[in-house]
């Protein structure tokens, strides 16, 4: 991390963790619904939005955009609406279309207990508009919760989303047309890139990588999470286990580690893609069981990934 954002990252960090009775970012996210039954899992506001989101969500990848394993990852779906997860996030591109169509096919009966996420990767409005009516024909739904700007990693995908013909006007029909409520942007390759998106645009949402190996290279947690906290955004965070590349002996070595790490910050929900059913009730039982670190834990699980932080965070600019 630059020595020029280190004292800015620990008032942030302090302000986040702090105590019950601070006035800060922790206390406009509602951290402390987590406590309140340790039987059911916490929630956060997701933002501006009206809606209350689980600590934990589902991501779309993993076993959910992987071909023949349909069965698997309808059980998968099912469990999480079960369990209470109200999230979904997935992509036109996982898998695809996958990962769309395996949802879709419990969206069918079950549409009504999530908040439903997708994205389009076009840059364009034209190809944008096409995304979103395959997007709700294979999500069997009239209308996205939210939809969002996939990846946008460059100064260039910035200008091309922004400009005449660019995928915001698509974005902005869906929502006047009822097709979307909300607009959202993600990334996870450059946080300044990020900042510019929603310096120059009043997203609804932001999906962003955080981890804790993130503030030794380019970090998002530094360098757009807190304007992200002050527009009043949903934040979701991802690549909270980087694929797996977080955990190493010496360093995280569990899931839970992971994860409440990256929920001590002030995030509204993570989203984690998941392989088996035994993965998501352990997720599912992480956020229950939910405590925030306080500063010095924080502190030590980053130090603990100093060692490999560029594995643990494979997806940003060099």
């Amino acid at each position: 991390m630059n020595k020029q954002h280190s004292g800015s990252r620990r008032r942030f960090l302090r302000t986040a963790v702090g105590s019950a009775g601070a006035l800060g970012l922790v206390s406009r996210f509602s951290l402390g619904t987590a406590f309140a039954a340790p039987v059911e899992m916490g929630s956060r506001p997701l933002g501006r939005t009206g809606h209350h989101v689980r600590l934990f969500s589902l991501g779309g990848q993993a076993t959910l955009e992987q071909a023949g394993k349909t069965d698997e990852a309808l059980k998968i779906i099912n469990r999480a609406l079960d369990l209470g997860v109200n999230y979904i996030d997935t992509a036109a591109a996982y898998g695809s279309g996958i990962s769309e169509r395996n949802i879709g096919m419990v969206m069918q009966t079950r549409r009504s207990e999530v908040f439903l996420a997708s994205k389009t990767h076009d840059r364009t409005y034209d190809g944008s508009m096409r995304l979103l009516e395959k997007s709700l024909t294979q999500l069997k739904t009239d209308h996205l919760d939210a939809w969002q700007l996939h990846r946008i990693d460059t100064d260039d995908d910035l200008e091309q989303i922004f400009s005449d013909n660019g995928a915001i006007k698509a974005l902005e029909r869906a929502r006047d047309e009822k097709m979307v409520r909300f607009l959202g942007v993600t990334g996870h390759r450059d946080p300044f890139v990020l900042k510019k998106a929603i310096q120059r645009y009043d997203f609804d949402t932001i999906l962003m990588t955080l981890n804790a190996a993130d503030k030794h290279h380019l970090s998002f947690m530094d360098n757009l999470l807190p304007v992200a906290v002050e527009k009043q955004m949903g934040i979701i965070g991802m690549k909270v286990v980087a694929r797996g590349r977080i955990f190493r002996e010496g360093g995280l070595t569990s899931m839970e580690q992971a994860m409440r790490y990256v929920l001590t910050l002030p995030v509204s929900t993570v989203i984690v893609g998941v392989s088996r059913l035994e993965e998501l009730e352990e997720n599912v039982q992480i956020a229950r069981d939910f405590r925030p670190y306080d500063a010095e834990e924080m502190r030590h699980l980053e130090d603990l990934t100093k060692a490999y932080y560029g594995d643990a965070t494979w997806f940003k600019a060099k």
